[in-house]
């Protein structure tokens, strides 16, 4: 078999990302007790990494939200200067966010089964879909994404940003790319909201 071809396993969790990080959310949902110190340190954090996300579409665009990998050019300015991955920092600074101001009532034990489980869940989801992205980015941009993979690094950003950025923001785009990401957001701090309420 091709090294370089998508296994079915990968070509599963990229179709089925979205599902599959939803998983930590709805632990949160089910056994967060939410306080209102936990919720004003945690939704800052949480806006941080939406923020992020935003940043990264921008250079990106829609095409992020398909079942199958998709790139029309090789994009390496904004965020994607300083890590090859902005839009996964992004979802997992406000997963981490969402964790910490879902769990500020539990038990310190729960309270760490939670945060720690939810983010140790990304970190197995993302080790799985990125070499998969890669593999295509690879094949399909060839010396020009091996070169930007020696400059740029996958998940902690390098400072100061690399040189020679190729692409353009376009805030267009945000509505159409992230309309799901912001209905999610707003549901989660709706449930944060009321479940705050709950355990006065």
């Amino acid at each position: 078999m091709d090294a370089s071809a998508p296994s079915s396993l990968d070509a599963f969790f990229f179709k089925n990302r979205g599902a599959l990080l939803a998983l930590p959310a709805l632990a949160l949902v089910i056994f967060g007790v939410p306080t209102l110190h936990a919720a004003l340190l945690g939704i800052p954090i949480a806006i941080l990494g939406e923020l992020l996300r935003m940043w990264a579409v921008g250079y990106s665009g829609v095409t992020t939200r398909g079942d199958h990998v998709e790139a029309p050019k090789l994009v390496t300015a904004g965020p994607y200067a300083y890590v090859r991955n902005p839009l996964y920092v992004g979802n997992f600074i406000t997963a981490l966010g969402f964790a910490l101001a879902f769990t500020g009532g539990n038990s310190l034990a729960l309270r760490l089964l939670l945060v720690l489980g939810s983010l140790v869940w990304m970190l197995v989801v993302y080790g799985i879909i990125v070499p998969h992205e890669e593999r295509f980015l690879h094949a399909t941009f060839g010396d020009a994404f091996a070169r930007y993979c020696e400059r740029v690094p996958r998940i902690v950003p390098r400072i100061p940003p690399a040189p020679e950025a190729a692409g353009t923001w376009d805030g267009s785009v945000i509505a159409r790319a992230e309309t799901r990401t912001f209905v999610t957001f707003l549901v989660m701090l709706a449930i944060l909201v009321g479940k705050g309420l709950l355990h006065r």
